[in-house]
């Protein structure tokens, strides 16, 4: 990772304890993995923890790190760093997705709650006059669609279950069953019907070839007037000029952390609406929020040398349903 990232995630008091347990390369590797300080390092490291920028672990990477078996990710999303190769060498993978996604989570049950208020509207409007009470919209009898029961998608739910606003939740997902959902206290419909039952729609669905667009135009037509999409997942899996006209038309809001292209040109619709609000990929660990990803990096670090179970070990099979 670059040094930038790891003065963040891993503060001095947290280096000092990972020193205690674990005896340290004195350089920080940054930039290609390929190099002759890189290859040096590599060739006696047997815990690699690895962060944001961190290039593939090829095999041509591998090669030169015979002792290698476990990778540490102290970052969200771990897919730009494993390999085939990796996996085929049998290292031990674990990701602190877990502590990332604690604030998406609350990202996106803000962004809930906005919608539900209809608080870009009336903050839009506020420059013309307050609005009397009887104006105001609420957040009674309103259904929420959640699509994917990933990680953020079950602490979303949980978190709309736990609280005592009435929400009513849909879910889809493929890989749910109606028993799985039932104890999630959620209901399982296809999209199309999750579209057309529901007041407010968050995307949790990971990015893959099958889930790019699936937000398209044919189901943002089907959300109901009013209705507002929340995306906290990838850009990739809305359909973004369909969602632009939706909202350009004032039919749809929308609360957007991600987008398609990433970042989005300037002037871009979606960028100057006043029923949506856009913000650069910000609903993950941020500020003080990355000392938690450094924290459980270091505590799976520890964890290995005490023989215990990992809290983010991935298998290879878990990779194609993760964000």
């Amino acid at each position: 990772m670059s040094e930038e990232v790891a003065e963040r995630v891993f503060a001095p008091a947290l280096r000092e304890r990972l020193a205690r347990s674990v005896e340290l390369v004195p350089e920080l590797l940054a930039g290609p993995l390929t190099g002759a300080e890189a290859r040096a390092a590599l060739a006696g490291t047997e815990i690699l923890v690895t962060g944001w920028n961190c290039p593939p672990l090829t095999a041509e990477v591998l090669a030169h790190a015979p002792r290698l078996r476990v990778l540490v990710h102290a970052a969200g999303s771990v897919k730009p760093v494993v390999t085939d190769a990796l996996w085929d060498r049998g290292v031990v993978v674990s990701s602190a997705a877990d502590a990332n996604a604690a604030p998406v989570v609350a990202y996106t049950l803000s962004a809930i709650t906005f919608a539900a208020k209809g608080a870009l509207s009336a903050a839009a409007g506020y420059a013309a006059g307050w609005p009397p009470f009887t104006e105001r919209t609420g957040a009674d009898a309103r259904t929420i669609g959640i699509i994917g029961a990933s990680r953020i998608g079950r602490g979303v739910i949980a978190g709309l279950r736990a609280s005592d606003a009435g929400w009513r939740v849909l879910l889809t997902d493929p890989y749910v069953t109606g028993e799985e959902a039932a104890g999630l206290g959620v209901e399982l419909v296809d999209l199309p019907e999750l579209c057309r039952r529901s007041s407010i729609v968050s995307v949790h669905a990971p990015q893959l070839p099958e889930t790019r667009g699936m937000m398209s135009a044919e189901m943002l037509g089907l959300i109901p007037d009013g209705g507002t999409v929340i995306n906290t997942a990838r850009g990739s899996l809305v359909d973004t000029e369909a969602l632009a006209r939706e909202c350009g038309a004032g039919r749809l809001d929308a609360f957007l952390d991600v987008t398609d292209p990433e970042p989005l040109p300037a002037g871009h619709p979606l960028l100057v609406l006043p029923n949506v609000l856009v913000t650069p990929h910000v609903a993950g660990a941020q500020g003080s929020e990355v000392r938690r990803l450094g924290e459980f990096a270091v505590g799976e670090v520890e964890r290995v040398l005490a023989g215990a179970p990992l809290r983010g070990r991935l298998h290879r099979a878990d990779l194609p349903r993760l964000a």
